[in-house]
C-alpha cells in the first residue's frame, strides 16, 4: 500500500463520516431495521443529509476553527494533545443531535427512535475515546468503523436482518484496509488500532442488544 492511497483511505473513512456511512447502509439497504421502509427515497435522503450535517459538517467546521486559532496543529489531530477538546466537543455535538432526533423531531422519533439511540451511542464511544486520549492515542478511525460493524453485526445477530450480510462482509474488508492505512502512515500502533476497533464494536453491539426493541 502506498502512502498516498493510505492517506486517501484515511480521509474517506474519517471517523466523522462513519455515522453517515452507517445510516446510509441502514436507510437504503435495510430501512426495515429502522422501521422506515414506508418512507420514500427522497425522505430517507433528507434524513441522511441532516445526519451528515449534524455529525460531520458541524464538528468539522468547529475543528477547523480550532485550527485557525492555533489550538490544534492539523485537521487530522495527529498530536495527542490536539485531540482532547475536539473529542469532547464532538461528543457534545452528537448528544445534541441525538436529542434533536429523539425529542424534537417527533415524526421521526415516534417511528424510528433507533436513530437517536445510535447517535447517542456514537457520542458515548467518542467520549470514551476522549477520556482514553487523555493519556493514550487510541485510534479514532478504529472506533468509528468498529462501531459501524458492531451495529450491523448486532442487527444481523439479533433481528436476522439478512440484507445487511453482504454490506457487513464489505465493511470487514474495508476495515482491514483502513487499519493497514493507519499503520502505513505511522498514525497508530497495532494495539491502538485494535483497541479502537474493540471499543467501537462493543459499544455498537451492546447498543443494539440493550436499546433496540
Amino acid at each position: 500500500m502506498t502512502k498516498p492511497f493510505a492517506l486517501f483511505l484515511s480521509v474517506i473513512f474519517h471517523p466523522l463520516l462513519m455515522p453517515t456511512l452507517l445510516f446510509a447502509v441502514l436507510l437504503f439497504l435495510a430501512p426495515s431495521a429502522l422501521n422506515l421502509d414506508m418512507f420514500g427515497d427522497s425522505l430517507r435522503l433528507s434524513l441522511l443529509v441532516l445526519i451528515f450535517v449534524g455529525t460531520f459538517m458541524v464538528p468539522a467546521v468547529l475543528t477547523y476553527y480550532l485550527l485557525r486559532i492555533g489550538y490544534v496543529q492539523d485537521m487530522q489531530l495527529t498530536n495527542l494533545s490536539d485531540r482532547r477538546l475536539p473529542y469532547f466537543m464532538t461528543a457534545l455535538i452528537y448528544l445534541l443531535v441525538a436529542y434533536l432526533f429523539s425529542f424534537q423531531m417527533r415524526a421521526v422519533s415516534s417511528l424510528a427512535p433507533e436513530i437517536g439511540i445510535l447517535i447517542g451511542s456514537i457520542a458515548v464511544s467518542i467520549l470514551l475515546g476522549g477520556v482514553i486520549s487523555l493519556s493514550w492515542q487510541i485510534s479514532a478511525h478504529g472506533i468509528g468503523i468498529g462501531g459501524v460493524i458492531g451495529v450491523i453485526a448486532g442487527l444481523i445477530a439479533r433481528f436476522d436482518v439478512s440484507d445487511l450480510f453482504i454490506p457487513l462482509l464489505v465493511l470487514v474488508f474495508l476495515t482491514g484496509l483502513v487499519a493497514s492505512a493507519r499503520l502505513k502512515l505511522n498514525a497508530h500502533t497495532p494495539a491502538q488500532i485494535g483497541a479502537g476497533l474493540a471499543l467501537g464494536f462493543v459499544t455498537g453491539l451492546l447498543t443494539v442488544y440493550w436499546f433496540f426493541i
